[in-house]
């Protein structure tokens, strides 16, 4: 039995975008009132985010004082027709159909309902009736690397091709104003953004791709309290500690190091970095306990620039990009941080004809 499962495609889908500039004067410098309003203003512009996407757009809909349940219905409403784009493009990338599929995986976690998304997708997506399913929710911005371990390990042990979905929609989840104005809530409403991301694995080497060679974690539970996403009468609502990156700077060197350290590898024979952006601070802590040059993470800033923090799909768009460059990384380490505090990691390798040139 092969036991290796390759990335062999992947989609994405991208609501309407919106330049945070205009995002800023066009919503939130009203949202944002009294001695609150300058200090929201710089962390808008410090931000790292140049413009990101909206499902529901606060320029045209203020959905700040929805109560969860309408908040829930429009989530089904929106999240269908993106999470099929993103699940269509990884097929036809990939080559593989719908009706070959033998686990379909989603990761979500700003909306709820059944049936949820993989029962809706599986229907309308022609997937066969035998298809495994799996929904996993509240697991954050780092809920597609343990989504990724999962759905390798299907390959792996089943022999039949996987799907990975993730799907997010931060903008309904705007806070009303006044209501929490602290800096953790003004940060989330500066960087949070929508996506869907999806990813097909086949098993074996022969394709082009990205075999997965490990996933890894590490969870601090001491620091739980330093990240938070509670269901509200008025959504959900984000905990954000300005401890994150001083937490990351304690575990992330031993994470990667032992990561790599079990393949022969060290982190200087690593040629690529998908680095969830989940803010420009994130990003430093990365670059300086590992050592990086600057351009290391070039790829992951850029991702943040273009499309904010999307949550769990927002590593997949970086491996995407890295993956499209005139000539795509060898190896590539997928770096995830969320709540508990969770660091998760992935190391991928090369495979097939093209990309193992």
């Amino acid at each position: 039995m092969d036991r290796t499962a390759t990335i062999a495609g992947i989609g994405t889908a991208l609501p309407p975008s919106a330049v945070q500039a205009e995002l800023w004067t066009g919503f939130f410098a009203r949202h944002y009132t009294g001695a609150r309003r300058g200090l929201a203003e710089r962390i808008f512009a410090n931000s790292g985010v140049r413009t990101r996407q909206a499902a529901v757009s606060p320029l045209l809909e203020d959905v700040s004082d929805w109560s969860t349940e309408r908040r829930m219905r429009r989530y089904q409403v929106e999240a269908v027709p993106l999470g099929k784009e993103a699940v269509d493009r990884a097929l036809t990338d990939a080559g593989i159909a719908a009706a070959d599929l033998g686990l379909f995986a989603v990761c979500s976690c700003t909306g709820y309902a059944t049936p949820g998304l993989d029962i809706l997708l599986a229907r309308d997506m022609g997937m066969s009736p035998n298809v495994q399913r799996l929904f996993v929710g509240h697991m954050g911005c780092y809920a597609a690397l343990p989504g990724l371990g999962t759905v390798a390990d299907f390959v792996v042990a089943r022999g039949r091709p996987a799907l990975l979905l993730c799907a997010e929609l931060t903008s309904l989840h705007i806070q009303p104003a006044g209501a929490r104005t602290d800096i953790q809530q003004i940060v989330s409403h500066a960087l949070f953004s929508d996506a869907a991301a999806a990813v097909v694995l086949t098993g074996g080497t022969d394709r082009p791709g990205y075999a997965v060679s490990e996933v890894a974690a590490v969870t601090d539970t001491t620091t739980a309290d330093h990240m938070t996403w509670e269901v509200t009468d008025l959504g959900f609502r984000m905990g954000l500690s300005n401890r994150v990156p001083h937490v990351l700077s304690m575990h992330i060197r031993k994470l990667v190091d032992d990561l790599l350290d079990r393949h022969g590898l060290t982190i200087a024979q690593v040629d690529g970095w998908a680095v969830h952006p989940g803010g420009p601070k994130i990003l430093d802590v990365v670059q300086a306990e590992l050592g990086l040059p600057a351009e290391a993470l070039a790829t992951s800033r850029e991702v943040l620039s273009a499309y904010g923090n999307c949550s769990s799909p927002t590593v997949l768009l970086a491996l995407d990009a890295l993956r499209r460059r005139p000539r795509p990384p060898r190896t590539v380490v997928m770096l995830a941080f969320g709540p508990g505090l969770t660091l998760y990691a992935a190391l991928l390798g090369a495979a097939g004809p093209t990309l193992a040139a």
